[in-house]
Parts: structure tokens; sequence; C-alpha cells
């Protein structure tokens, strides 16, 4: 048994794991990236693609003022919330073909076959920016999906977890947030969770431990392994 499996083996038993979609579960944040760029080369900012990188995975409109800041320009909120959508527009563009990350759809549809453990999926993007990738997941039910358009502030803050938790029916203190970004592992707990993170995005995973997660993983295999162990999914 190596470290990552005793550190997995000590987290507390969840009633739900909530997962981040875009680097979690399917290979898109280059593409989010992409989407991004265009955006804020609109408005003439062109921000490096790497700082750009570290911020996937948050909420739009807070991304758009943080970067959009770091080059000397101040947006309203409502200059914030166009970029987002135009970013998103983008995104819908480019997205045609998303492939599910390794073991994805192997660990959600197991869950989905099970009553031992809830699950469903969290993500800051806009509703209209998730329906490709959750078919490229081909899971036998649609899941449930808790989005941006559901609170008015997503990741970092921990309302969309929340409300995802709320949603299931369990408390905050009994899931786990699986992600990929720095964003995830603060907004997990900051919303009293066990964050699980997969080194599968733009993030590494030192970042992701002094954000906050419990244990850092290659990819979602190594947490598939652990629900069976504990005999939560087959």
């Amino acid at each position: 048994m190596n470290d990552t499996d005793r550190t997995l083996a000590a987290l507390p038993e969840p009633a739900a794991l909530l997962f981040d979609l875009d680097g979690t579960l399917v290979d898109t944040v280059h593409l989010r990236v992409a989407a991004w760029l265009r955006a804020f080369a609109g408005i003439g900012i062109e921000p490096d693609p790497a700082y750009l990188g570290q911020f996937m995975g948050s909420d739009g409109r807070w991304l758009a003022g943080e970067v959009a800041a770091r080059y000397g320009r101040g947006l309203t909120w409502a200059q914030r919330d166009e970029l987002d959508r135009r970013s998103g527009d983008y995104f819908s563009e480019l997205n045609r073909d998303p492939r599910p990350l390794p073991g994805a759809t192997e660990l959600l549809t197991a869950l989905e076959e099970t009553t031992r453990v809830a699950y469903a999926i969290a993500t800051a993007s806009q509703p209209g920016q998730v329906g490709a990738s959750v078919a490229a997941l081909r899971l036998p039910a649609p899941p449930r999906v808790t989005d941006g358009s559901h609170v008015e502030r997503a990741k970092p803050e921990p309302d969309l977890l929340l409300e995802s938790a709320r949603q299931l029916g369990v408390p905050p203190e009994r899931c786990w947030y699986v992600g990929d970004s720095r964003w995830d592992m603060l907004a997990g707990v900051r919303a009293g969770m066990t964050g699980v993170a997969v080194t599968t995005g733009a993030t590494d995973a030192r970042t992701l431990i002094e954000a906050g997660a419990s244990v850092t993983l290659p990819g979602l295999g190594a947490l598939h392994e652990e629900l069976r162990r504990r005999e939560l999914a087959e």
C-alpha cells in the first residue's frame, strides 16, 4: 500500500461525492483557456496563457475581474458578466468533441448503479456550457448537475457546493468534493467538505494540497478502487 492509498483509506466515510466537471471528468481545460483568451482579446487584454490557466475552475465573473485587474483594467459587474458569457459562447464553439478523462465514465456509472453513496456534478459553468461535456460521459442516466446559475457566487466561494449538497439532502461534512483546481479545493474547505484532488487539470499537487486538498491523485482510478474497497461502489 502506498502513501496515497493510506491517505485515501484514512478519509471519513462519504455519504455523497460531488465532482467538478472541466479538468476532473472531461479533458476541456485547454479549451476553457482558449475561450477566455478570445474573450479577453475582444476587450484589448492579452493575458499570459499560463497565468490564465491558474484561474480555470473558478467563477467566471470573479475570474474576469481578477485577471482584468492584473492587466490594469477595472471592470464593472455587468462587464464581468458579459465577458463571462462571451467566454462561454466561445467555449461552446470549441467544445465540439469533448473527451472524458480516464476512469470518469466508469466511476460515475458505478455510482449511478449503487444506492450506498450519492453523487452529483457541481460546476461553476453556466448551464448552456455543460451539456456537451456531460453527454460525452455517456452515463446510463442524466446526472444531477448544480451549475453556476444556481448561485450568485461560485468557486472559490462555497455557495455552489453547499447548494449541491442541499439538493442531495446530505450534510456538507459528509461530502467529498473531487476537483482539479485550487478553487475547487478552496471552495471545498470553505464548505466544510473533504477535498479529493486530481492532477488532471492545470494545477500541480503541491498547489492543491496548499489549497486544502486532503489527498491528491493522478486520476480517478484510485478513487474508484477506494470506493470498491469500502464496498460503496462496484
